[in-house]
């Protein structure tokens, strides 16, 4: 189970340039471990709930909401909004920024989703700065993931699907859907990019139909809009990764402990990917919990808390 609630002992926003502030709060023990919450979407941002994998006591616990989303600024749910500054290498750098910031010499990263690609890399890039990883729904970045999700899966939610992919114009529709519903989220007309979001949101319900944590329904048109524009910049530019790299590096995690807890029922399983980060990545278990799906449940609660506790000083 998760730990009892526990709020910020200090907080505030970092300016890590390009007009960009991002929040970040720091809560536990001044003097504990620290560790480090990726959040997923990318734009999800973190929840009071993100606090409670870690014993208060243990760590020194680190969240912060990646540019664009969460209480950082500018927000991509703004009516007319520029992400060109909002890439995988600039997270990188306000990670690291973060970090000197805090006087924090190596962390433990705990991410999940697109939490746990952008902690792969992470760890790929700075070795040294990382003392464990504890990743849940694992994803790497690779294309073949975000084909899964945007086409591969319209075969299990063929309804569904047929509606999400009916939302972009007819000749964008055997293309790169991601990129044609980009077009739309950045266009100035609120009818046109509300509606994106509303039609990408409801496939996002739609494949994730055992998400425990609340549908994209139930969230303010805002966030929506936000958390639709940036999943689709990162995957109609690949995350600015080269495809492939993060298996391909996965030997700069050497020597770094981890955990991969996964669904048994997660739809991304279909290509792989935790068994072949497992493969690549020695010291990094792969935890299967059954009957969970990529929403996560009690038992990767249980999981993801238990990991934490492991690596308690």
């Amino acid at each position: 189970m998760l730990y009892p609630e526990i709020e910020p002992y200090d907080h505030g926003m970092l300016d890590v340039g390009d007009g960009h502030h991002v929040y970040w709060e720091v809560c536990g023990n001044p003097d504990g471990k620290p560790a480090v919450v990726l959040h997923g979407g990318p734009g999800a941002g973190c929840t009071p709930n993100s606090r409670r994998y870690f014993d208060p006591a243990a760590y020194r616990v680190v969240l912060l909401d990646q540019r664009g989303c969460g209480r950082s600024t500018p927000h991509a749910g703004a009516p007319v909004v520029d992400l060109s500054a909002n890439t995988t290498d600039h997270l990188i750098g306000d990670l690291e920024l973060l970090r000197e910031r805090l006087g924090v010499d190596r962390w433990l990263l705990f991410g999940a989703s697109w939490g746990a690609v952008l902690g792969l890399v992470y760890a790929e890039r700075f070795p040294h700065r990382v003392s464990e990883i504890v990743l849940a729904g694992v994803a790497t970045g690779r294309q073949v993931e975000v084909d899964l999700l945007t086409r591969g899966l319209g075969h299990v939610f063929p309804q569904a699907w047929a509606r999400f992919r009916d939302g972009v114009p007819a000749h964008r529709r055997d293309g790169d859907l991601a990129a044609a519903y980009l077009e739309l989220l950045l266009d100035p007309d609120p009818a046109v990019h509300r509606k994106a979001a509303d039609d990408w949101c409801t496939w996002e319900d739609a494949m994730l139909p055992q998400t425990p944590n609340g549908l994209m329904s139930d969230y303010s048109p805002e966030y929506r809009l936000a958390f639709a524009r940036l999943v689709t910049h990162y995957w109609a530019h690949g995350s600015w990764l080269t495809d492939g790299a993060v298996l391909a590096q996965a030997h700069k995690l050497a020597g770094i402990p981890g955990v991969v807890v996964q669904g048994e029922l997660d739809l991304g399983n279909l290509v792989g990917t935790p068994w072949l980060l497992e493969r690549v990545w020695p010291e990094g278990e792969l935890v299967l919990i059954r009957e969970i799906a990529h929403g996560g449940g009690p038992g990767m609660t249980e999981a993801r808390v238990a990991a934490t506790d492991r690596f308690r000083p």
